[in-house]
């Protein structure tokens, strides 16, 4: 029996319903999956440091993200085929440094995506398991919500702490008491001194992972193929990166408000935030202080499921590729062994380093080529989505190919500071 293809999965005369605002959803995925606790901090940082002149910065991430992941999705889309096969179609190089990449990566962010959803626990239960057992956990129930569901469920779960997260660190912001004329001053453009690096890192690092890269498996196990399906991929884009840019925004005038105005320095890593939580238990009690680790445990676990499910995707197809007679189709992705390998990769090896307090050569490694693969995601999607590949109609525009080359040097900006970080 042939296998059935993405590229024929597409030609299914499917059509977008008129109520279109009911299907949004892939968009809610990835940008939840690519906004964890670490971004969480950093953008606290940026109020804690500069207050609110920063504001500009959060935002213009957004859009760099919006353009990212629209020009995914229009890729999958317009086109029939995945990312991964586009990535092929430039050179077998591609296969070679995917492969490094995301063995590497997964190793470690599966111990760093387990420690970070156990660190709010732990606080909120001080007197319960341990951290290490909380990362197990967590990392369990991971592995048992994408193991057992497919996308449809996934993706409800992932609206849930969408929910949580939103109405959470909003409501702590509005608590809290935004500068409203600050914030509006915020829009405007200005780098206060040394602040050039920091700031580049914050407009390319919140929300910015592989997890990019798997919104078009998204958008294909929601249903959507073919080009009809662009302008409600670019409404669901759209509207979820909106709601981050809202949920980030209250991030930092948590950040501007309870630690630039009282000179509060937060400690490093996620665990930044628990500082956040103590702070803001001295301030308004207990009860703010707990609903603002439900959110920050929202947050962390929500990238567990979303990096559990999405790269497993893209490890898939991956694997199908390598051997071109065992093409994976799209509705047995989630099923297949490969899919569910990965899954086992992302979660047993990982718990090993949950004993290690700096597995520092793994940290070094994921971190280099963590910096290669945003400009690689977004150069590779400019060169794709201006050739032939794709039919005239839905080839990248003015504003799109602006967004994709600059974001692709800023990202290879930080990637060469990054390595130039390194202790060498």
């Amino acid at each position: 029996m042939p296998l059935v293809t993405e590229a024929q999965e597409v030609t299914e005369p499917t059509e977008p319903p008129k109520a279109r605002w009911r299907l949004i959803g892939p968009g809610l995925v990835v940008a939840a999956t690519g906004v964890g606790a670490g971004d969480l901090v950093a953008t606290a940082v940026a109020g804690e440091r500069y207050g609110y002149t920063l504001v500009w910065a959060a935002v213009l991430g957004c859009l760099i993200k919006i353009s990212l992941a629209e020009a995914t999705g229009r890729w999958h889309l317009a086109t029939g085929t995945t990312i991964f096969e586009g990535w092929r179609s430039l050179g077998r190089w591609t296969v070679g440094y995917f492969a490094v990449y995301v063995t590497v990566w997964g190793f470690v962010y599966g111990a760093t995506a387990m420690s970070a959803s156990a660190m709010p626990l732990v606080a909120l239960w001080p007197d319960g398991p341990s951290l290490r057992t909380w990362g197990i956990v967590t990392g369990l129930l991971g592995l048992v919500c994408v193991w057992f569901n497919r996308y449809a469920v996934v993706e409800k779960l992932m609206m849930g702490f969408v929910g949580v997260m939103f109405l959470v660190v909003v409501g702590v912001a509005i608590r809290v008491g935004p500068d409203t004329a600050a914030l509006g001053a915020g829009l405007l453009p200005v780098l206060p001194d040394g602040s050039v690096l920091y700031t580049l890192g914050l407009i390319g690092g919140v929300g910015g992972t592989i997890t990019l890269a798997a919104y078009g498996y998204w958008v294909t196990a929601k249903g959507w193929a073919g080009p009809r399906w662009i302008p409600m991929m670019r409404l669901d884009n759209r509207t979820a990166y909106a709601t981050t840019g809202i949920f980030v925004i209250a991030m930092l005038v948590i950040g501007a408000e309870l630690l630039n105005s009282a000179e509060i320095a937060l400690a490093s890593g996620d665990r930044g935030l628990l500082d956040v939580g103590d702070i803001l238990e001295d301030r308004f009690g207990a009860a703010t202080a707990n609903l603002f680790l439900v959110g920050f445990f929202a947050a962390s676990f929500s990238s567990v499921i979303g990096v559990w499910h999405g790269v497993s995707l893209l490890f898939t197809d991956f694997v199908g590729h390598v051997r071109p007679d065992r093409v994976i189709p799209p509705e047995d992705r989630e099923r297949s062994w490969p899919f569910r390998a990965y899954l086992l990769w992302l979660t047993f090896p990982p718990m090993g380093l949950l004993w290690l307090d700096e597995p520092i050569g793994l940290i070094l490694t994921y971190g280099v080529l963590g910096a290669f693969f945003m400009p690689f995601l977004a150069l590779t999607l400019f060169w794709l989505l201006n050739t032939s590949r794709v039919t005239t109609q839905w080839r990248n525009g003015p504003v799109s190919n602006l967004m994709l080359l600059g974001s692709g040097v800023l990202f290879l900006v930080l990637c060469v500071q990054q390595i130039r970080d390194l202790p060498w």
